[in-house]
């Protein structure tokens, strides 16, 4: 193995793939496949719909963004579930690491929209897969009963090539739009996440809560999808 491609198969105080939850998970979800590529397509979407999407359990300490954390409480917004993915692939001995990129958001509730005062979700998170021998991308945040209240292509992934937000969702409306790509990192980088979010989503002194720390998102979904 290449020295500096060691970084992106050890564990992390956040891509806890030591945690031993998360080794049983990341084992039971693989039981009986032995190829890499098989084994991180079946982990893929494990987390995809094992873990509920929730844009609204943003924690940005260490502990809240920990993969065995994420795996505990069910739920989590994409950055979590994408360590979550991260951690299990290490666990596998698959080198992963964790890509961010700024998007423009064409999925959100109405009281997302009003809170938040912009369609643009900074370091939006997904997990790079080292593959036969080429990076990966693989999204694994919109779990598969989302996509369909929302009538939006549930992302595949089959280990060769690129998973990523489609454009337009199943009626031809715009959906995602990529904006900036910021890398792809061993661990979260915490700190420029929490300086972004500061600039962008944090309330002014009017403000008395942060609109992004309280929500029912799964409610949300249901009253606008009926």
């Amino acid at each position: 193995m290449n020295p500096d491609m060691e970084q992106y198969l050890q564990a992390s105080a956040t891509v806890d793939s030591d945690d031993p939850a998360v080794i049983a998970y990341a084992r039971k979800k693989t039981e009986g496949l032995s190829d890499m590529r098989e084994q991180a397509v079946r982990l893929y979407y494990a987390v995809r719909d094992d873990i509920r999407y929730d844009p609204y359990a943003i924690d940005l300490s260490v502990k809240g963004l920990s993969a065995s954390h994420t795996l505990e409480v069910g739920r989590g917004w994409c950055v979590a579930k994408a360590i979550l993915l991260a951690a299990c692939c290490r666990v596998m001995g698959i080198p992963a690491r964790l890509g961010f990129a700024d998007i423009k958001n064409h999925l959100s509730t109405a009281r997302m929209r009003q809170h938040m005062k912009t369609d643009i979700f900074y370091w939006h998170g997904y997990t790079s897969i080292y593959l036969n021998n080429a990076w990966v991308k693989a999204t694994p945040a919109f779990n598969i009963e989302l996509c369909k209240k929302f009538r939006i292509r549930s992302l595949e992934f089959d280990g060769l090539s690129d998973s990523i937000y489609h454009p337009f969702d199943l009626e031809g409306n715009r959906h995602m739009e990529y904006l900036h790509y910021r890398g792809e990192f061993a661990d979260v980088p915490i700190d420029q996440i929490i300086e972004t979010f500061k600039q962008k989503y944090l309330p002014s002194p009017s403000q008395a809560k942060n609109p992004l720390a309280e929500g029912d998102f799964d409610r949300e979904v249901e009253q606008e999808t009926g």
